[in-house]
């Protein structure tokens, strides 16, 4: 078991902490009885009979033991089949060795069916392509492991969709939706997945191959026709009649007055019955034109019982959701509860016609009505990211699925959330309803305590009381995301036992060797067995950060990655505090591998505290090896549902990990950059020198873990450097707004700097660049040493920073101005985080400013920007988006006539990390994600900015001919009629 107690250091507190794991509770791995299988031979068979990847390896176990779920369950390994042939092979060979086979997509699932302990059948490597689509039929051929969005994208050229589109459309795969029976917001015109699918390729659990479709034609196991037959009465009368019903087997799709829907009946069936290799699937024709009516109500339950009464008028959705969920309601309508009403239509004209009459009708505290695509998108980003925001409370409290989705009549729903809020109020439980309220059913997560016995079984007996109060109301356990672990074992509360051992009879009949995900549906684990949690440390872990967001506990840091997983959307999500495109996860984008999502690192730490897969704690090679890759690019931070930020816990990591022993070449050379350009700047000339030397070059970057294909950024001849105590151009001995001496503007690009002063005086605002804070390097923020994981250094370098510049910080209107994005976010959050028992840290950060914040603030009454009217493109700094925003600098961009939007994204540099060796290619793939294509595309006459010193130099090194500028330096130049807007015309206010 490892040991996290960090040896020789601080915690974040400044408080020595034990590091002891403590006692364990639960199941941990969740081992099936029998599974006595010798792993190493069942790999090398499955080598043998495979095509695709099979890894046994710590790595490819620790990032399939979860989905989104509450659930762990440990495999032994994991199989890309490259086509069907593969998965009947590896069906094959695990029959032999007795061991369970888990089909698996994107791993999104909430209840548990996404985990196992055999081999996992891993779908979305090889078998994720679109076969075929056919416009006129409405009809797409595809794999498994194609993402929905892949398929959406395809099918709007033509005019159509696939209709069901869960909230995790941009990542969920086809093979997930069928295991599922997956529904989504738009189920009240076009169903479920089930109601979407018209024949299935699958694999039986002895190897067997069917096409299901309607009849009993197309084949179907032996047995199953007689099982159907023979049981017509129990079929007809014991499944409740809503339109959410997703628990169970739906044998009752079997009834011939239901057309022997084979395929129909397999939908939902997660991965227990067969083994998806192809399906083909019904398109819709897509509206042509939406509209958003959103509604405002006192509550949820008036919300619900407002619900039913839109459907009439034949609305695409009704969805609901509390204001506990809506961060900023202030583009909502009056209430405390809203109902989102989409309509279509051909024309805007007609959506927003129809829109109008669900407006009319509605019986509304308030209503907006919503025409404009961004502003409708910006709407359902909120509902698409509760169930990541729902996994934290208002006070930080964590909240957990379990019983996300329980679906009644939707006539039945506004009395059923009242009793629901009721028994949690019962048992002490928080949560937050939302969801398809015209369908009846309701998303929440409650904030279990599943860390304790005493929590686990309060979650039981909740969950007990919650399935009789469903039932009661005439509903399904389950109305989208299936039963998996979390409600199977109490099925027999919904469906009685005679029809469950009708649902086991049937899972005979497909895997008579109870092959395929047993455990899950029929002969159910324990809803509180194999809980996630469960192997976690008790005791807080010793670390150096603060996590104040997380009660200073580094376990629960880590246990903010639900799962899902929308760092591995392929296109980059949106949101964060700028408004623009998303950054995370850059690494996962470049390389499409779970390894290099947030969310694999995730789980690579929970298994690294887990301690019994991951065994080595802070010196995993496994973890490591994962950290390598992510750019600290913080986009996690602000664009994950949950705030994961990837970027503090691999600096955490490193620390650890090379605590005591020598580190990367690059760590040494890079990481202690700003000691090193301060003693080199005054042979700036002879070093530059001898870097254009090629012999000389190639030992330095050789020497220093730098990668060879880079170039040495040069010196500046003349650093940005105070001379006798006096500013660098205009200054102001009694200014409260002090220029930041960054080490990247004050060794590398001073000319910034100097144009910032430039703009700043134009504007009328005094700044100041101290001499005494140059001197030595007696300020620094730490940005390389926290890069690098020198956390030591990092907190050395911060304090002295905090004693040199003493009461200032705390003077009236005092700001820092720091034109440096990565260094103004690393006094922002890095600062405070690692100094958190310091308050002049956090004092500190609260004064930090960007170049247009300042202009904003503090420019003069009635001064304006130069009006340059030009076209720009260019990068905006991954931790601007992510840490400080950039709505102060479209502002300015827009009042100085700049038009045209910054890449969004990472530039693929990212301080070290495109320096480093090895990082090369996924340094230049990020960079091909955005920034070069926009690059590329942009008119010749587009200025090109970056605030980033990392995003210019990016620029300077693949950006074929373009050159980079700050915008301080592209205003400045206007001022000063020198360069680029020379020609630019003052404008009066």
């Amino acid at each position: 078991m490892a040991d996290f107690a960090h040896r020789g250091g601080r915690g974040g507190s400044g408080r020595k902490t034990t590091g002891a794991t403590g006692p364990r509770t639960g199941t941990g791995a969740g081992a099936v009885p029998g599974l006595d299988a010798d792993p190493e031979a069942l790999r090398r068979d499955l080598a043998a009979a495979v095509r695709g990847p099979v890894d046994f390896s710590v790595t490819a176990r620790a990032l399939t033991t979860m989905d989104a779920s509450n659930y762990r369950r440990v495999p032994l390994g994991v199989v890309a089949p490259r086509g069907a042939e593969d998965v009947a092979a590896a069906l094959a060979v695990c029959r032999e060795h007795r061991v369970p086979v888990l089909a698996r997509g994107g791993g999104t699932s909430i209840a548990g069916q996404a985990t196992g302990t055999g081999v996992v059948l891993d779908f979305t490597r090889h078998l994720n392509r679109l076969l075929d689509l056919d416009p006129n039929a409405r009809t797409a051929r595809v794999q498994p492991g194609l993402v929905l969005d892949t398929l959406r994208r395809a099918a709007s050229g033509h005019g159509l969709t696939f209709g069901p589109d869960p909230s995790t459309h941009a990542r969920c795969t086809l093979g997930g939706m069928i295991g599922n029976n997956a529904c989504g917001a738009h189920s009240v015109a076009w169903g479920t997945t089930a109601d979407n699918v018209e024949s299935l390729d699958v694999l039986a659990g002895d190897g067997t191959a069917y096409r299901l479709g309607e009849g009993w034609d197309g084949g179907a196991p032996e047995g199953l026709r007689a099982l159907v037959e023979g049981n017509l009465a129990l079929l007809r009368t014991g499944y409740p009649a809503l339109p959410r019903r997703i628990s169970g087997y739906a044998l009752d799709a079997l009834l011939p007055e239901h057309g022997t829907g084979l395929a129909r009946a397999f939908c939902g069936s997660e991965g227990t019955l067969g083994v998806l290799t192809e399906a083909t699937v019904r398109l819709v024709e897509a509206p042509r034109a939406r509209a958003l009516a959103v509604l405002g109500y006192a509550d949820e339950s008036a919300a619900a019982e407002a619900a039913p009464g839109l459907l009439p008028y034949g609305p695409l959705t009704v969805e609901g959701m509390a204001a506990d969920l809506v961060p900023d309601p202030s583009a909502l309508p009056r209430g405390a509860a809203w109902l989102f009403v989409e309509t279509g239509g051909d024309t805007p004209a007609e959506a927003r016609h129809r829109a109008g009459e669900i407006v009319r009708a509605a019986d509304a505290l308030g209503s907006r009505l919503v025409t404009d695509p961004a502003g409708q998108h910006a709407l359902w980003r909120i509902r698409e990211d509760a169930a990541g925001t729902a996994t934290r409370g208002p006070g930080g409290t964590e909240a957990w699925p379990g019983w996300e989705d329980c679906a009644v009549p939707p006539a039945r729903l506004g009395p059923y959330l009242r009793e629901f809020r009721a028994l949690l109020a019962a048992h002490g439980l928080r949560g937050t309803p939302y969801g398809h309220f015209g369908e009846g059913c309701v998303h929440v997560r409650v904030d279990f305590d599943l860390l304790s016995g005493e929590g686990v079984a309060v979650f039981r007996r909740f969950s007990e009381e919650l399935a009789a109060l469903v039932v009661a109301h005439g509903g399904s356990l389950s109305g989208e995301h299936g039963d998996g672990q979390a409600r199977a074992e109490l099925l027999p509360a919904m469906y009685g036992p005679e029809l469950t051992g009708l649902f086991a009879r049937a899972k005979a009949v497909w895997d008579p060797d109870d092959l395929l995900n047993p455990g899950i549906l029929v002969r159910p684990a324990k809803l509180d067995e194999n809980l996630r949690f469960a192997p976690l440390p008790r005791r807080p872990v010793d670390v150096e950060f603060g996590y104040p967001q997380d009660g200073g506990d580094f376990s629960a840091a880590v246990r903010r990655c639900v799962g899902v997983a929308k760092c591995r959307e392929p296109g980059g999500p949106s949101g964060g505090p700028s408004g623009g495109p998303g950054v995370m996860c850059p690494s996962f984008r470049a390389t499409g591998e779970e390894e290099h999502s947030t969310r694999g690192r995730a789980r690579l730490l929970h298994e690294m505290l887990a301690g019994d897969l991951v065994t080595e704690g802070w010196r995993s090679t496994e973890v490591r090896d994962a950290l390598d890759l992510c750019l600290s690019c913080k986009g996690c931070r602000s664009d994950c549902p949950v705030g994961v930020d990837m970027a503090t816990y691999k600096a955490e990591f490193l620390h650890h990990h090379y605590a005591g022993r020598r580190r990367p070449a690059s760590h040494y050379a890079l990481g202690r950059l700003p000691r090193l350009l301060r003693l080199s700047a005054p042979l700036a000339r002879q070093v530059n020198a001898a870097a254009r030397l090629r012999p000389l070059a190639a030992l330095a970057k050789r020497l220093a873990g730098i990668s060879p294909t880079r170039d040495i950024p040069p010196l500046a001849p003349r650093p940005l450097v105070p001379r006798r105590g006096r500013a660098p151009g205009p200054g102001d001995p009694d200014a409260t707004v002090w220029l930041w001496p960054d080490t990247f503007t004050q060794y590398l690009s001073p000319r910034v700097g100097r144009a910032a002063l430039t703009v700043l005086a134009d504007a009328g605002v005094p700044a100041r660049l101290e001499a005494d804070w140059v001197r030595k390097g007696a300020v620094c923020c730490g940005l390389t040493y926290v890069s690098t994981g020198q956390l030591d250094l990092a907190r050395t370098a911060m304090r002295r920073t905090l004693d040199t510049l003493g009461d200032l910080p705390r003077a009236d209107g005092f700001r820092l101005l720091v034109l440096e994005p990565s260094c103004a976010a690393t006094l922002r959050t890095d600062l405070p985080e690692l100094l958190p028992d310091d308050p002049r840290a956090a004092e500190l950060a609260a004064t930090v400013r960007t170049f247009a914040e300042i202009l904003e603030e503090r420019a003069a009454p009635g001064w304006r920007p130069p009006r340059l009217d030009a076209p720009v493109v260019g990068q905006t700094h991954c931790h601007q988006h992510a840490v400080l925003g950039d709505t102060a600098d479209r502002r300015l961009r827009e009042r100085a006539g700049l038009s045209g939007e910054l890449s969004g994204g990472c530039c693929g540099l990212a301080g070290n990390f495109g320096f480093e060796k090895g990082h090369e290619e996924v340094s230049a793939a990020c960079a091909e994600d955005r920034l070069l294509p926009a690059l590329r595309t942009a008119p010749e006459s587009s200025l090109v900015l970056a605030d980033g010193y990392s995003c210019r130099t990016q620029i300077d090194h693949l950006g074929e001919g373009r050159e980079a500028r700050h915008l301080a330096e592209v205003l400045a130049a206007a001022i000063t009629g020198s360069g680029d807007g020379a020609g630019a015309q003052r404008t009066e206010p």
